[in-house]
């Protein structure tokens, strides 16, 4: 069995963004030589999500407002006034934490004859929650 192991990392200007990723999972399998096996992607971040869905910006722009009504960014820590208590601790991300728990940690894509074997419309994206910094996604190839 082969395995190969790749980090990606990025730097993430906004607070809040999704970006493809699909090309850099692609050139990944592709130096793995993976004609049939796995590929796991995993946001190594508690505050992001890695998720396979449309490339369409109306969903992304409806995903991002459903989260916002979900968890609301507020940096404040008083539950009493919209905070969060995570925020005592002196960050400001607890939404950023219940975002991730709810679009999800990682993917796994089958590969077949060398190629990610996804429906037509899959597209596999990095979700940030927590950015202004730089950040990194782990991309394990695992078959034969």
């Amino acid at each position: 069995m082969k395995s190969h192991t790749q980090e990606l990392w990025m730097d993430v200007p906004q607070r809040r963004q999704i970006i493809s990723i699909h090309r850099d999972v692609e050139q990944a399998v592709a130096a793995s030589g993976v004609q049939e096996g796995l590929v796991l992607v995993n946001a190594m971040h508690i505050t992001a999500s890695v998720f396979i869905n449309d490339d369409e910006s109306g969903l992304h722009a409806d995903y991002d407002r459903w989260l916002e009504e979900l968890a609301p960014f507020n940096p404040g820590s008083d539950p009493k006034n919209g905070g969060y208590l995570h925020n005592r601790t002196g960050e400001d991300n607890a939404d950023a934490h219940h975002k991730r728990q709810i679009m999800g940690r990682e993917v796994v894509v089958a590969i077949t004859k060398g190629k990610l074997h996804l429906g037509p419309w899959e597209h596999i994206f990095y979700y940030e929650f927590d950015g202004r910094r730089r950040k990194r996604i782990l991309i394990k190839v695992i078959g034969e």
